[in-house]
C-alpha cells in the first residue's frame, strides 16, 4: 500500500467535501463506521464481529481472499443487506435501523456503487446510462445528459456516448459506469473489484481515473479488492480473513 498526495478541485456538478482523511484533528467523527458486523448466508457465517471506521475523502482498501466476505461486507456498508448482528452508521444515521425508502434515496444521492462488471444497461447508450441517476433522482433529461456527458469526458469516454455497452472496450464500459456512480455528487463510493474483470493497462487507468477524481471530489472511496496493486491507490488497508477485520482500523 502506498499513500498518495490528494488534489485540490471540484466536480463537474460543482458539489464539493471536506476532505477528512488530511484532518490532523485526531478526533474527526468518521463519515462511516461499522461495528461488530455479523452476517450469514444459511449456515455459513460470511462476517463475524467486522468493524472498519471510513472518513470523508479517504480511499480505503479491503483486501482478502476470495470467499473471506468482502463483497458481503460491502453490500452491508451500502444498505444493500442489512447484517444479522452489529451496525452500520453513516453520516449519523443507523442503517439498520432505516426503512428500506430511505435507504434506496441513499443509495440514489449519497452512495455510489460500481461492480466488477459494469453492470450498466445494455439496451441504454452510454449517455443514457450514466443519465439515469440523475432521472431518477428527479433531474430533466436535457440537464441529466449534459451532466452525464461532462462526467464521460472526465473519465476519458466522451467519444463513446452514443455506443451501446457492449460496442464498447471492458475499460470503457467500467469507466463509464464508474461516471455513473459519481454522476450524483456522492459522499461515499463503494467500489467491488472494479478492475476484476480488465487487464493490468486497462484496469491501471480505471484506477487512477477513480482515485484522481474521487480525491478532487472529496468523496469517500471503499475499494474492495484481491490485487495488491489495485490496494496501492488507497490511503489505508484492512485485511478480512474469514470473515473478520482488525476492529477500527483508522489513520494513524
Amino acid at each position: 500500500m502506498s499513500n498518495r498526495s490528494k488534489g485540490s478541485g471540484g466536480s463537474p456538478t460543482g458539489d464539493s467535501a471536506g476532505n477528512g482523511a488530511d484532518n490532523d484533528d485526531g478526533a474527526a467523527q468518521p463519515l462511516l463506521a461499522a461495528r461488530g458486523l455479523v452476517k450469514a448466508h444459511g449456515k455459513t457465517l460470511a462476517l463475524r464481529d467486522a468493524s472498519l471506521e471510513l472518513r470523508a475523502g479517504e480511499i480505503l482498501a479491503v483486501t482478502g481472499p476470495s470467499g473471506s466476505g468482502k463483497s458481503t461486507l460491502l453490500h452491508c456498508l451500502a444498505g444493500i443487506v442489512r447484517p444479522d448482528a452489529g451496525s452500520v452508521t453513516y453520516d449519523g444515521q443507523r442503517l439498520e435501523e432505516l426503512p428500506e425508502k430511505r435507504l434506496s434515496e441513499l443509495r440514489r444521492t449519497d452512495f455510489g456503487v460500481v461492480f466488477q462488471f459494469g453492470q450498466l444497461v445494455p439496451e441504454l447508450t452510454t449517455l443514457d446510462n450514466v443519465a439515469l441517476p440523475l432521472m431518477l433522482a428527479g433531474t430533466g433529461r436535457a440537464q441529466a445528459r449534459e451532466r452525464a456527458g461532462e462526467w464521460l469526458e472526465r473519465f476519458g469516454v466522451r467519444g463513446q456516448a452514443e455506443s451501446r455497452p457492449g460496442e464498447m472496450s471492458g475499460g470503457q464500459a467500467q469507466r463509464a459506469a464508474l461516471a455513473r456512480a459519481l454522476v450524483t455528487g456522492p459522499r461515499v463510493v463503494f467500489a467491488d473489484e472494479p478492475t476484476g474483470a480488465l487487464d493490468s493497462l486497462a484496469g491501471e487507468q480505471v484506477m487512477t481515473a477513480l482515485a484522481h477524481t474521487a480525491r478532487e471530489a472529496g468523496t469517500a472511496v471503499l475499494l474492495i479488492t484481491h490485487d495488491a496493486r489495485v490496494a496501492a491507490y488507497a490511503d489505508r488497508e484492512a485485511q478480512l480473513r474469514d470473515g473478520t477485520l482488525a476492529p477500527l482500523e483508522v489513520t494513524a
